[in-house]
């Protein structure tokens, strides 16, 4: 099959990102073998290849967010046939043995893997996952509308439960890409007010139209303080921006993998009972119930389509911010 490999991760420019054939893996016991039909790109396959999360193994097929159909079955697998279509997502596995495990919080363990940087991931024309971590895809979305869903829309999901925004409160987006873009979308089926702040005025423009009352810069405060925030910008001094923003005992999750430090506050910021949280990473439950959710709200993406040999470029694009939405690549 051909695939995007990476065989050495860097800084822009010294990331040895190769095109080319490679053997495709054979399902192992327990797993399934799908045949790609689109995989989104996320910032985290970004800071896979740039090295910003240290590399786990090399050379490795990034990409984490891939739809396609069932081509093979490995030995003891139920509930699944040839044809079928399915989801991979980032979680690609827990050791099903530990506390977080056993009380539902498989986010958390330890012994987790992940796809794309503990295993060889959807950048591909064939990928493997663990039939029991393999997702069903709801039918009211084609294969590009459906791939984005599946680490941006999930983690967004899972950013609104950590972060306890209720029905009618007052909720804050500090950057508004792919994730922000379905967060929204669901925040406002929920009848949650929604700020958005965001550098770009295009994107500013884009939160307005799918529901937020207001959107402005990072300097700028929302006109009415906050019961709850989620920062999907990388950056430290945005989640300062967010708490400055925040009512008294409001939450700001921070949805990111990998951030930046974070500078030196007022503890006055945090006073009054106001609590920063991280989000990691987003259980089997989360991805399914999102998923359902998705189809009845019905979530509606934006994608930038490119061949599967552009992910570099795409890559490169992403971390100039220049995508809108998200982009899903095309084996």
């Amino acid at each position: 099959m051909r695939a995007v490999v990476l065989r050495r991760p860097g800084p822009p420019g010294s990331a040895v990102l190769d095109y080319c054939e490679v053997a495709a893996a054979a399902p192992a016991e327990g797993e399934l073998q799908l045949e790609v039909a689109a995989c989104a790109v996320c910032r985290t396959d970004l800071q896979i290849v740039e090295g910003d999360l240290t590399a786990r193994r090399l050379p490795i097929i990034p990409g984490h967010q891939a739809v396609g159909r069932v081509v093979a079955i490995g030995a003891g697998v139920e509930g699944w046939a040839l044809g079928d279509r399915a989801g991979v997502a980032w979680l690609a596995s827990t050791c099903e043995a530990c506390r977080y495990c056993k009380n539902g919080r498989g986010n958390l363990c330890e012994s987790a893997q992940f796809t794309g940087w503990d295993r060889d991931g959807g950048f591909a024309g064939r990928v493997t996952v663990r039939a029991d971590f393999a997702l069903r895809v709801p039918d009211g979305f084609d294969d590009l509308a459906a791939a984005p869903l599946l680490c941006g829309g999930v983690i967004g999901y899972r950013s609104l439960k950590v972060s306890g925004i209720e029905p009618g409160g007052r909720l804050g987006l500090y950057g508004f890409g792919a994730s922000a873009g379905q967060a929204i979308q669901v925040a406002v089926y929920r009848g949650c007010r929604v700020f958005v702040c965001t550098r770009s005025e295009a994107e500013q423009r884009r939160a307005i139209s799918l529901g937020a009352e207001w959107a402005g810069g990072y300097d700028s405060l929302p006109p009415e303080r906050l019961d709850a925030a989620i920062t999907f910008a990388p950056a430290g001094d945005v989640v300062v921006a967010a708490l400055r923003a925040l009512a008294p005992g409001g939450t700001v999750a921070i949805n990111a993998i990998h951030l930046d430090r974070v500078p030196e506050f007022s503890y006055d910021l945090l006073w009054r009972e106001r609590a920063v949280r991280s989000v990691a990473n987003f259980t089997r439950a989360d991805a399914q119930e999102y998923l359902d959710l998705a189809a009845r709200i019905p979530i509606r993406t934006t994608v930038e389509v490119a061949a599967l040999g552009e992910a570099g470029d795409v890559l490169r694009r992403l971390r100039e911010g220049a995508i809108s939405g998200a982009a899903v690549l095309v084996p």
